[in-house]
């Protein structure tokens, strides 16, 4: 259920029925030439409403803005602080604990926010001990997308605008995917970007990590239900 198109005077029921609400959470910033700006927010959000109609969730608005420091300087990329990004979740989740929820899920749809999750959790975890708290990131996907991918992927966390970014997109939201200006990237990444701030643009012109040319809709599929089903069995089992 879409949470922002129920009425005040509903709501306190269906909650009481439904005690779970998913948190789509994304990001603007830049992701080639075929991908859009919001790339992260859709596949947030569409996996999100997916999640929610297998454990009976409300989908809340998506938050479409997230850490982008390494994209941060590419044309069209909107970056917030973890700070201020941990703030905002850790006041949207009292909210909703106040609400009558007990489950509170973030979909995260971008890899640089997974720090502020992961630490707004823990200070829900401390305020607010009956709240369950998950903070999803494809679970499951690496060992998925290794069956699948065709060619190596240009580091071992980050994949971008690539084979498999891509592939998502072209089950999750394919209208807005342009593979006529798929492009292959795969950028030398140097060891200290591991260990040391390091702005994308010292080794990338195009934010593309991979060959996008190459996804498929079945790939995407493939990763995108594995990690469906991992997250439904954890919020059920918890």
């Amino acid at each position: 259920m879409d949470f922002q198109y129920q009425n005040s005077f509903e709501v306190s029921e269906k909650i009481n029925r439904f005690k779970i609400a998913i948190l789509p959470i994304g990001a603007v910033e830049a992701h080639g030439p075929h991908l859009p700006l919001g790339t992260d927010n859709l596949l947030a959000e569409r996996l999100s409403m997916k999640l929610a109609e297998r454990v009976n969730g409300f989908v809340l608005p998506t938050l479409p803005y997230g850490q982008v420091w390494s994209l941060r300087n590419f044309p069209g990329s909107i970056n917030v602080s973890n700070t201020s990004l941990i703030n905002l979740l850790v006041d949207i989740g009292g909210s909703l604990y106040k609400q009558g929820f007990t489950t509170f899920a973030m979909v995260n749809g971008h890899l640089g926010n997974g720090t502020a999750l992961k630490e707004a959790a823990r200070i829900l975890y401390e305020s607010y001990p009956e709240l369950r708290v998950f903070y999803f990131f494809y679970p499951g996907m690496s060992k998925a997308a290794e069956e699948v991918r065709e060619t190596k992927s240009a580091h071992g966390t980050y994949f971008h605008a690539c084979e498999i970014e891509t592939s998502y997109m072209l089950y999750l939201a394919p209208e807005h995917v342009d593979m006529d200006k798929a492009i292959t990237d795969i950028p030398d990444i140097p060891m200290h970007a591991d260990v040391t701030p390091t702005p994308w643009e010292e080794f990338t012109k195009t934010a593309v990590l991979g060959d996008a040319k190459i996804a498929t809709k079945e790939k995407g599929k493939y990763i995108v239900d594995i990690s469906l089903e991992n997250m439904v069995k954890l919020i059920k089992e918890l």
